[in-house]
């Protein structure tokens, strides 16, 4: 078992609402030049969930389950900031209000830019919500350290959860199961960021052949992936040989940079983190939810 300093992070409370889908113009522009109208964030997705592919939808930036911010009409105020940075992947949701109250779920990822934290429910739990309906999470995870691997960062992951990755530990590396490796070239719009401690970054699609050759647009919600020279210590930027570990949490984009994004679960520059091809190394499976359920 790894040792961690799981016993000395806070579990704080952070309370969320279901965020109704917003639409700021009446159209939007993708990569080709060619407008379009589809769905996109927001909301609850009744039938896209972990472990079904992020590729093939008819929308754009599409989230699986269910979509929450502290804070509907201030999207980048301190409330917000807090309710992103603090939920981690694999923490405890309950509904505290309306007819689903008492419905619990689990956090699958965190979306910047919209800073949404998307939470995945049972179906017969989605069926009884409504828009802003209030959910508290138990955000549990934020301070998470490796302690035999002082050069891995540890970001946004629950502590329960890094104990179901399969994770093993080969020649003085911690090797993290992955169902896909993306090249630096590929990291999009995210990049540049100032901090991983929330939000995400996208796999740019514009080049479908390289992505097909790649086999990138086999990857599903919820897929480990690997994002090879990639820094996601201090923000995100290219490092040649540093590498980082993330999950997929929002489908394919249209957009020009965009594509499915990236929490950052782990990153390293100092070799000590490695990932071996494993298809089945998805969180939905590992918790049991989304199509797993």
């Amino acid at each position: 078992m790894l040792r961690t300093n799981a016993s000395n992070l806070v579990m704080l409370s952070v309370q969320g609402q279901i965020t109704p889908p917003m639409q700021r113009t009446a159209y939007r522009v993708d990569r080709e030049g060619v407008p379009f109208v589809l769905p996109g964030t927001g909301g609850i997705a009744y039938n896209v969930k972990v472990g079904q592919p992020a590729f093939g939808w008819v929308g754009d930036h599409v989230e699986p389950g269910v979509s929450t911010a502290a804070s509907i009409d201030d999207r980048g105020g301190a409330r917000n900031q807090a309710y992103n940075t603090l939920a981690c992947v694999g923490n405890e949701a309950v509904v505290i209000s309306g007819d689903a109250k008492g419905a619990r779920g689990v956090v699958t990822g965190k979306h910047g830019g919209i800073e949404h934290v998307l939470i995945d429910f049972a179906q017969e739990d989605l069926e009884k919500m409504v828009i802003e309906d209030k959910v508290l999470i138990k955000a549990y995870g934020l301070g998470l350290e490796l302690l035999d691997y002082p050069g891995i960062t540890v970001r946004n992951l629950d502590p329960n959860l890094l104990e179901k990755l399969g994770i093993t530990e080969e020649g003085g590396q911690l090797i993290v199961p992955v169902a896909g490796k993306i090249p630096a070239r590929l990291m999009g719009s995210g990049i540049g960021a100032s901090t991983t401690a929330s939000g995400d970054y996208d796999i740019t699609t514009t080049d479908q052949d390289e992505i097909k050759a790649l086999g990138i647009d086999q990857l599903k919600f919820g897929d480990l992936v690997a994002l090879e020279d990639a820094d996601n210590r201090f923000g995100r930027s290219y490092r040649k040989g540093a590498l980082s570990v993330g999950v997929v949490v929002h489908s394919d984009c249209l957009v020009a940079g965009h594509g499915p994004g990236v929490t950052t679960l782990f990153t390293c520059i100092d070799g000590s983190l490695g990932v071996r091809l494993d298809p089945e190394a998805n969180i939905g499976r590992m918790l049991q939810i989304g199509i797993y359920r």
